[in-house]
C-alpha cells in the first residue's frame, strides 16, 4: 500500500534539503528520501572539507613566501593530524543526524533508502511506495565519472575519486591526477604543497579549459611553481597498475607513474539509477532538462546537479528557491543563468561569470575586452609575493554592458561579486566607470580594466 504525501523529494543534497525543509515549513506534508548523508556531497566530500584542505595548503605557501623563515624549508608537515581535524570540524557543523532532526523538526518525514521513480507521482524505496499528491522533486545530484580509457574500469575501487582524496590521512609520495578541471587542479596543488610529487594529465590543450586562456596560463604557472608536472593535450591509451601504484600510458611520453591515482574527470547524473524512463526521459541522457521554473514535466520538478546546469551548490540553492516558489503557486521569476558565477579555488583563485571572450564572439556579439594585471595595481604592489592575477572584462559593445568577466588573484572569488552584479543587472559600463572604488583594494583593479576597455 502506498503512503500519501503532498510532496516527495528524492535526494537531500543542498538543493533537495532546501526544497524539502521549506515546503515542510510552509505546512505541506513532505517526505524526504536520501540513501547516504543528508546534505549531500558538498558538506562531507566537496565544498566544505576541500576548502579547509586548500586553506591549510595556502597557509603553508604563505609561510614559504617569508624570506628567512618557513621559506628556508621544503619539509611539509604531517598531513594526518590536519586531515583528522578537518574531518572533525566539518562534521561538527555538518552532521547527518542533526540534519535529519532539523528536517523532522520542520514537520518533514525522513526516509533512508535508495529511491526510484515509478511514474510522475510515485517513488519506490525498497518495498515502500510514496505517492505525491502535489509534486515529486528530483535532487539526486551526480556521481564521479571516469572516461573510457582502456584498463581504467578494471582499476575502479583502487583509484581515488574526490571522496577518497578528501578522506585520506596520508599524503602519497607521488600522485597522478587525471583531469585538469577545477577539482583536479585544486586537489593537485593542495597535495603538492603537502609534499606529494604531483602530475596532472589533461586531455584538453590547457588546464581549466572552460575558463579564459589567460586563466589557464595563470593556473598552470602556479602549479608548476609548486613543483607540479603538467601534461596537456594528452591522449591516454591505457591505465594500469605498476607495482603497488599506477601508470598511465600517454602518447608521446614515457609511462606516467604514481603511488596514487586521482580520477577527476567530472561528474554526471545517473538517470538510469532513478528510473527516469518512467517519466518519459531517456535514461541514457546527460541530465534532466527543466524549464525556467524547474519543471521536468507535469508534477515533476528537478534541482541541482541532476539538471546539468552546473555542478555547484549555489546553482542547486538558486534552483531550489524557484522550485519552492512554483510548487507553492507564488509565480517565481524564471531561472536566468546569464550571470552564473564559478570559482576555482587554486592559489591564485580564479573567479568567472557569464561569457568568456570566445563564447561572446561565437554568439555574434560585437565584443570589446579590457584587462588589468593585479601586480600593477596598488593593492597588488603592496601584497608583493603571491600577487599574481588579473581582471578581464568582456563587453557587448553594442549594448554597452558586460556579458562576462574573470577575476583572478589572491581573492579572485570575492572580487567576482561586483562583476557578477554588473553582468546580472546589466549595469551600463558608463555607470561602472563612474563608481568610486575603495583604495587600496584588489577590487579597485576593476577600474583599471574599465579604462583598458575604452582604450
Amino acid at each position: 500500500m502506498a503512503e500519501q504525501a503532498d510532496v516527495v523529494v528524492l535526494g537531500l543534497g543542498p538543493g533537495g534539503e532546501e526544497v524539502a525543509g521549506r515546503l515542510a515549513e510552509a505546512g505541506l506534508d513532505v517526505v524526504g528520501i536520501e540513501s547516504t548523508l543528508l546534505g549531500g556531497e558538498c558538506p562531507y566530500w566537496g565544498c566544505v572539507p576541500s576548502k579547509m584542505m586548500i586553506r591549510a595548503a595556502n597557509l603553508l605557501a604563505e609561510g614559504r613566501r617569508i624570506p628567512g623563515m618557513a621559506g628556508t624549508s621544503t619539509v611539509a608537515p604531517d598531513w594526518g593530524p590536519v586531515a583528522r581535524r578537518i574531518r572533525a570540524e566539518a562534521t561538527d557543523d555538518w552532521d547527518d543526524r542533526v540534519a535529519v532532526e532539523r528536517f523532522v523538526g520542520k514537520g518533514g518525514r525522513f526516509v533512508r533508502g535508495r529511491g526510484r521513480l515509478d511514474g510522475p507521482t510515485r517513488v519506490v524505496v525498497g518495498d515502500d511506495i510514496f505517492e505525491a499528491r502535489r509534486a515529486v522533486v528530483v535532487a539526486t545530484g551526480a556521481e564521479a565519472w571516469a572516461p573510457p580509457i582502456p584498463g581504467l574500469d578494471e582499476l575502479r575501487g583502487r583509484y581515488w575519486t574526490n571522496r577518497d582524496a578528501i578522506e585520506t590521512e596520508a599524503v602519497p609520495g607521488s600522485l597522478l591526477v587525471l583531469g585538469g578541471g577545477a577539482i583536479g587542479v585544486e586537489l593537485g596543488q593542495t597535495f603538492a604543497r603537502f609534499g606529494a610529487a604531483v602530475t596532472v594529465v589533461e586531455g584538453a590543450d590547457r588546464l581549466v579549459a572552460a575558463e579564459e586562456p589567460e586563466a589557464s596560463a595563470l593556473v598552470t604557472e602556479a602549479l608548476e611553481r609548486d613543483g607540479v608536472r603538467v601534461i596537456r593535450g594528452a591522449r591516454i591509451t591505457a591505465a594500469r597498475t605498476r607495482g603497488a601504484g599506477f601508470a598511465l600510458e600517454v602518447e608521446g611520453h614515457d609511462p606516467v607513474i604514481g603511488d596514487a591515482l586521482l580520477v577527476a574527470t567530472g561528474r554526471r547524473p545517473n538517470l538510469a539509477a532513478i528510473g527516469t524512463a518512467s517519466i518519459g526521459v531517456d535514461e541514457g541522457g546527460r541530465a534532466l532538462e527543466v524549464d525556467g521554473t524547474m519543471r521536468v514535466g507535469d508534477g515533476v520538478w528537478a534541482v541541482g546537479d541532476v539538471t546539468g546546469v552546473g555542478a555547484f551548490t549555489h546553482v542547486a540553492m538558486y534552483q531550489a528557491d524557484i522550485a519552492v516558489g512554483d510548487i507553492l503557486g507564488q509565480d517565481p521569476v524564471p531561472a536566468d543563468y546569464r550571470a552564473l558565477p564559478r570559482v576555482t579555488f587554486t592559489d591564485p583563485e580564479v573567479g568567472s561569470v557569464g561569457l568568456s571572450e570566445a563564447a561572446a564572439r561565437q554568439g555574434a556579439l560585437t565584443v570589446r575586452t579590457g584587462m588589468a594585471h593585479i601586480p600593477s595595481s596598488a593593492r597588488g604592489w603592496i601584497h608583493k609575493a603571491g600577487n599574481e592575477g588579473f581582471i578581464k572584462l568582456v563587453e557587448d559593445r553594442d549594448r554597452g554592458v558586460l556579458v562576462g568577466a574573470t577575476s583572478a588573484g589572491p581573492t579572485g572569488g570575492e572580487v567576482l561579486a561586483v562583476l557578477s552584479l554588473a553582468v546580472h543587472a546589466e549595469v551600463p559600463v558608463g555607470t561602472l566607470r563612474h563608481m568610486i572604488y575603495a583604495y587600496p583594494t584588489f577590487h579597485r583593479a576593476v577600474e583599471d580594466a574599465l579604462r583598458d576597455l575604452v582604450a
